[in-house]
């Protein structure tokens, strides 16, 4: 049987260590990877940015990701025993299905600049990243290429550049280290047309790699079901190992607009909209949460043929304090974003307001692949 990993994103760590966010197990305060340590987690996600900074300077913000960052991020990890799954966005902030943003030092590109660019770049960081001795042990080629990347050039239909693009950064995460896990990533984990269409236009196509990684967030991306036919339709379709590389549930609908600090105006709010949650198979409080995680989890764990191989929960740590949101205004003109700029992801997290941790961490601790 393979090893079932238990993953977490903790991209925005040093930015809550610099907001003074403090965690909590059993009332006594912990450092983050403790804590995750304790409850079975073995693998961190870290997300890295080209360039998260505007032309003079100003930070784009939710961590702040850029290369100096993630290496200290994943040095502590390494430190604290766990593995790194390193998440290369090919954007200096959020790439995502609604957004992939060329790097500005990118933005006139044509084909064959970009896809020599994506090689050198992933080449050059993970010689550093490695070199600072952070132990890497999975590597994701892009985030949520559901509509492709580095637009427009890279956007779907264009599956020829999409492919070029992505194959140009497996060549050089294969030369810096072939023996390192490589996987694809999309968004909407309960569609399955998306990704028959998807795989099937790349498989023809691109490198080889080893994981098909999904989002799925049940708010968004449909019911466990339908999760599950998909998972188990393309696990055999091509004999792929699976991972959620990221998904969330909520623990409460309770505003926490006194813990942000910020005015009406400034807050981005729940991105759990209450016609959202209406859609979802679980009650979004503590004892929902923890039922909805044993229910996923089993469900990952039974994709035939041994293909269910883990999963990443989404910032689980990014409780809200003042001075952390998903966006800086100087990030909001690099998207063309209307904002604003607050958390919208605190009552996803594994801890509540205060930083104590959520009885689903148990879940995850005493879970088991059968």
């Amino acid at each position: 049987m393979k090893k079932f990993i238990k993953g977490m994103d903790l991209s925005t760590l040093l930015e809550m260590e610099r907001c003074n966010a403090k965690y909590y197990d059993h009332g006594q305060e912990m450092d983050i990877l403790e804590i995750m340590k304790k409850y079975d987690v073995d693998t961190i996600r870290l997300r890295l940015w080209n360039d998260p900074k505007s032309e003079t300077g100003e930070p784009y913000g939710a961590g702040n990701n850029d290369l100096e960052e993630t290496i200290a991020i994943g040095k502590r990890v390494t430190e604290a025993g766990l593995g790194v799954l390193l998440n290369f966005h090919y954007s200096d902030f959020w790439a995502d299905p609604g957004k992939q943003i060329k790097p500005k030092a990118w933005k006139d590109y044509g084909v064959e600049e970009l896809e020599k660019a994506v090689y050198d770049f992933t080449l050059e960081s993970l010689q550093k990243v490695i070199g600072a001795g952070v132990r890497v042990t999975m590597i994701q080629v892009g985030n949520e290429l559901s509509n492709g990347l580095l637009w427009p050039e890279g956007q779907v239909p264009n599956y020829d550049n999409i492919a070029r693009f992505v194959s140009a950064g497996i060549r050089a995460c294969r030369k810096v280290d072939a023996k390192i896990p490589l996987m694809i990533h999309l968004d909407n984990g309960g569609n399955n047309e998306l990704y028959r269409r998807w795989f099937d236009n790349y498989m023809k196509r691109g490198e080889d790699f080893e994981y098909i990684g999904l989002s799925y967030y049940p708010f968004w991306h449909g019911s466990l079901k339908q999760l599950e036919d998909n998972m188990n339709d393309i696990a055999v379709r091509y004999g792929k190992d699976l991972i959620i590389a990221e998904v969330s549930m909520g623990f409460t609908m309770d505003d926490y607009k006194d813990y942000e600090k910020l005015s009406d105006s400034e807050r981005k709010g729940y991105a759990t909209k209450p016609e959202l949650v209406a859609k979802i198979e679980y009650p979004m409080t503590i004892e929902g949460q923890k039922a909805f995680t044993e229910d996923f989890l089993n469900r990952v764990a039974k994709v035939p043929d041994d293909h269910g191989c883990g999963f990443f929960w989404w910032e689980p740590a990014w409780i809200p304090v003042p001075g952390s949101g998903w966006a800086t205004e100087a990030s909001l003109k690099y998207m063309n974003d209307p904002g604003p700029c607050g958390n919208e992801w605190a009552n996803q997290a594994l801890f509540d307001y205060d930083g104590n941790a959520l009885p689903t961490l148990e879940v995850i601790r005493d879970f088991r692949k059968k």
